[in-house]
């Protein structure tokens, strides 16, 4: 058994000694290609998400240190509630997640579990529908590149069907496994106990000091991870000669698997269909933003990537209806 063990960790460590050994000869073959890449990721990086991401880790940071979660969605309580059967806090991950855009769901998610207003359950069940594209950058940049003129159909597809899939969830696999109270009411006392916990909350700018620093650490990974998968474009560059199949840019789609704003400006107009259901899944370096939120956190990456697979499947499922019952409308 234990040379087992030992024979399989050589061969994972001379597996990944090639693969890094690849990847290092791929930017000494291709200099130019290599800097070229590593200005998209920074640039995206700098010009998109700090300035759209940033503001929103701090502010919710804040609110989460103060104790003011609950609060501030108090007034969408009575909405949400009844369809996700769960408490404030939870509320307040969905509308944050659903707003601010990824990977914002995953960190206030994780920020909530680490200063104990969620249970590890609870986390969970929130981060595998409530870590979604951004509205605005959904509506602001993905529909006019790919040439969309109608936005309903479409946000009802990026951000409906999560919502739907997430109050399924709550009625099935975990209609059992969350705490009863996690949807209570708050009684007087507890209403009371919660104003004593603001009160002896830290002060404002010990808040402001701590999330500050907890957020340029978390924004200033999410670079690193953009500029790395921008690079990776280079190993699709190196190995694939035929660009195009069935009219598709292979390169193109691979970029969009990869670091998926990029690879929407490249693929254009040319495959909306195929955009529209990458999406939902986010790409590999969502994929690893999302881990690098919640790797402390005890959350389970393997759970939160197989609920981004049913999401694409149903986003494929509830385009493949619209294609089937009114073609002459599909995708204008």
């Amino acid at each position: 058994m234990f040379a087992v063990i030992l024979l399989k960790k050589k061969i994972k460590t001379f597996f990944l000694t090639i693969c890094f050994f690849f990847l290092t000869l791929l930017l000494l073959t291709f200099p130019k290609e290599s800097l070229s890449y590593s200005f998209i990721g920074l640039q995206l990086w700098f010009n998109k998400m700090i300035p759209t991401l940033l503001p929103f880790m701090i502010l919710s940071g804040i609110m989460i240190r103060l104790n003011l979660t609950e609060n501030f969605v108090r007034i969408l309580n009575p909405l949400l509630c009844p369809i996700l059967s769960i408490g404030s806090n939870g509320i307040y991950a969905v509308v944050i997640g659903f707003l601010c855009g990824f990977p914002m769901g995953a960190k206030v998610i994780a920020d909530l579990l680490s200063h104990n207003k969620l249970s590890t359950k609870e986390a969970q069940f929130l981060l595998s529908f409530c870590n979604n594209i951004g509205p605005i950058y959904f509506i602001s940049f993905v529909l006019p590149i790919l040439g969309l003129q109608k936005k309903a159909p479409y946000i009802f597809g990026m951000y409906g069907l999560p919502l739907l899939y997430g109050a399924f969830l709550r009625r099935t696999v975990y209609k059992n496994t969350l705490k009863a109270d996690t949807v209570a009411k708050p009684s007087r006392s507890a209403l009371i106990l919660s104003a004593v916990e603001v009160s002896q909350a830290t002060s404002l700018l010990d808040a402001l000091d701590d999330s500050i620093m907890s957020s340029l650490y978390g924004i200033s990974k999410l670079g690193g991870y953009m500029v790395l998968f921008n690079l990776l474009n280079l190993i699709p560059q190196f190995t694939i000669y035929q660009k195009n199949i069935f009219g598709i840019n292979i390169h193109a789609l691979l970029n969009c698997l990869l670091e998926i704003t990029s690879g929407i400006s490249r693929m254009g107009k040319s495959s909306p269909l195929i955009i529209l259901l990458i999406l939902p899944f986010g790409g590999f370096s969502c994929i690893a933003q999302t881990y690098s939120m919640i790797k402390d956190t005890g959350l389970s990456l393997k759970n939160y990537i197989f609920h981004k697979l049913v999401l694409t499947g149903l986003t494929s499922f509830y385009y493949g209806l619209w294609c089937l019952f009114s073609p002459s409308s599909f995708l204008l």
